[in-house]
């Protein structure tokens, strides 16, 4: 099988002496999503000094944990050039599925923090069943994880009869409470887990065949990358990352229910686009992914903090994801988006 690395984002531009040298566009594509982080931080801190508060820039690094942790797997399948709309109801079986083995108020199960590794299996199990039905059906993948997305969610509802579990075990409540440095355990688990997405996207063939996918499927085949291995195990793998946002969910909220990530995934995806990955696929990294989230959460604490009314921080949320699909769009150059 031969190794495969993605296309060049950068633009060179060849030079008498034979050096490329990087063009001023393709440098502020680069850069973009951090500046726009940073001028966001800095206008908002303008207009309200409370933004630079410790205690607020530690609620910005909670609240962005859990979307991080979700955006992280989605943009594993967009780098493939396919959606996945399954991350709320994966999180919400891995929710339930935790609240139901440890000490809580539906039963009198008190098994450890062991079962954690049980919400992650069962969201890396739920990711292979999207990559199967999308690889051996050939159904599109927004359709199919949009039908197992709403699976999910249905089984999750069916099994709690709609109910909330209430979680009361110490050491699993202790991800949210804990401190180190300032932060709650769960923002450093967050951080752990964008370490493991930036090793799989720099230094594993998946990381590389994921972006070869995305960037050309025919090139990628006659190369010999094993097409459907890869896409099973990309979904599988984004799975996984939504089981461990299961586990910050219950470990913030202390309960687990059906709809415990509703809403998670419009920011997630909009984390993603607005951080520069195409939706066509082929580029972006879990560093684009980690800025475009700290936007999406920086831009919402903003507006709380300057009194902006709920009906309108959904509207400017949607003019931003659809401003940075067009950039994204834009970027790529493709005319299909798959």
């Amino acid at each position: 099988m031969n190794k495969l690395t993605a296309a060049p984002t950068r633009q060179a531009i060849p030079t008498t002496t034979g050096t490329p040298i990087v063009s001023k566009q393709a440098l502020v594509r680069r850069f973009a999503p951090l500046l726009v982080l940073v001028a966001l931080g800095l206008c908002i801190g303008a207009l309200n000094h409370d933004f630079f508060d410790p205690m607020n820039l530690s609620r910005i690094a909670v609240g962005a944990a859990i979307p991080l942790t979700i955006a992280l797997g989605a943009a594993f399948v967009i780098q493939l050039g396919s959606i996945d709309l399954s991350a709320e109801g994966i999180v919400a079986v891995a929710a339930i599925a935790v609240s139901m083995l440890v000490e809580n108020s539906y039963n009198d199960n008190h098994f450890g923090l062991w079962v954690l590794a049980v919400a992650i299996a069962a969201g890396a199990v739920l990711g292979l069943v999207n990559g199967v039905l999308h690889v051996f059906l050939r159904i599109p993948s927004f359709i199919t994880t949009l039908a197992i997305g709403f699976v999910a969610t249905g089984i999750g509802t069916a099994w709690l009869s709609g109910n909330t579990i209430r979680v009361s075990d110490p050491s699993l409540r202790a991800i949210a409470i804990t401190r180190y440095l300032g932060l709650p355990l769960s923002v450093w688990i967050a951080v752990l887990v964008l370490g493991v997405a930036w090793f799989i996207y720099k230094h594993t063939l998946l990381g590389r065949h994921t972006l070869a996918i995305g960037g050309g499927e025919d090139l990628a085949r006659l190369s010999g990358v094993r097409i459907s291995r890869v896409r099973m195990a990309v979904f599988s793998l984004a799975g996984a990352f939504y089981g461990v946002a299961g586990i910050l969910a219950v470990a913030q909220y202390g309960q687990g229910h059906a709809r415990i990530a509703d809403g998670q995934l419009f920011v997630a995806i909009t984390a993603i686009v607005v951080g520069g990955t195409s939706l066509a696929g082929g580029n972006g990294s879990p560093m684009n992914t980690l800025i475009g989230t700290l936007i999406v959460v920086v831009l919402g604490n903003g507006m709380v903090l300057l009194g902006v009314p709920p009906y309108v921080q959904q509207g400017i949320q949607g003019v931003l994801i659809i401003a940075a699909v067009t950039l994204a769009l834009n970027r790529s150059r493709r005319r299909i988006v798959k």
